[in-house]
């Protein structure tokens, strides 16, 4: 097994305004590429599980199966243990891990997903090798990561332009790749996967809840999560500069014509074997 192990910092820490979007995914609306693929025996591995809502969706899905979550940070582990035992789900188990030198055996999961991760790994192309490994042959991996240069908006507003720009320049500081949505394929490729279906979706966020909810958690993300310290300490970004975006932010959400798209690149993988 490959002892490589992560080098890249988590660009959004777990602030509350972090846990509020977080929270809000579902396997509905994050893994609906994978669910046609999904049978009830299954056993899968939700890497990047952060509070575990789309780890406890996965596990309703395969009531005959079960569900591994596993996440970096013990605090989230914590949290994405509460929600599995809240929703009464007794298939699941969670644990401390790096995708980089998965605990795991060789063949052991039918499933392995992991949604908005990569773009934060130090070493994405090694994260799918170990993806990869712990598969079972004609296993499936499943991965899901947005792509900020493609996220797009209306009406105009310089700042978020501005937001944009320093998102993109605080997370490849901090090792990551904001754009992973379109190197997925690639990646895998890399990683000697062969038989990639590689597909887009989006988040769309128009209506006056969506607007309010989407432009306050980065509004309140931009000036008060761990992304704002690393903006701030990294020489990206002054603090006036920061409360300027989060101010960008409220005025988009306070615009009846307002409308925000985030294109996601998928990749589905099944194993040789």
């Amino acid at each position: 097994m490959s002892q490589a192990r992560e080098t890249a910092v988590y660009t959004h820490g777990h602030h509350e305004s972090v846990l509020r979007s977080h929270s809000w995914r579902t396997a509905a609306n994050s893994a609906a590429y994978l669910l046609g693929s999904l049978k009830p025996h299954m056993r899968i591995l939700d890497i990047g599980c952060g509070p575990g809502t789309i780890t406890a969706d996965l596990a309703a899905l395969v009531p005959d199966g079960h569900v591994t979550g596993v996440d970096r940070a013990p605090e989230i582990v914590g949290t994405a243990r509460a929600t599995a035992a809240e929703r009464g789900l007794a298939n699941t188990d969670f644990a401390v891990a790096d995708v980089h030198a998965l605990d795991f055996p060789d063949d052991t999961f039918c499933v392995v997903h992991a949604h908005q991760v990569l773009q934060h790994v130090g070493d994405p192309v090694q994260a799918l090798r170990e993806m990869k490994r712990v598969t079972k042959p004609g296993g499936f991996i499943a991965v899901r990561d947005s792509d900020y240069a493609a996220m797009t908006w209306y009406p105009a507003s310089p700042g978020l332009d501005a937001w944009q720009d320093l998102y993109q320049r605080v997370a490849r500081a901090n090792g990551g790749e904001p754009d992973a949505g379109r190197r997925l394929k690639a990646w895998a490729l890399r990683a000697g996967l062969t038989d990639i279906t590689a597909t887009s979706a989006t988040w769309t966020f128009s209506t006056p809840e969506e607007r309010a909810w989407w432009s306050g958690l980065w509004a309140d993300r931009t000036v008060a999560s761990s992304y704002a310290d690393r903006a701030t300490e990294g020489g990206h970004a002054t603090a006036e500069e920061l409360r300027a975006v989060s101010e960008a932010w409220r005025e988009w959400g306070r615009r009846e014509d307002g409308w925000f798209s985030v294109l996601h690149g998928e990749i589905l993988c099944r194993k040789d074997g």
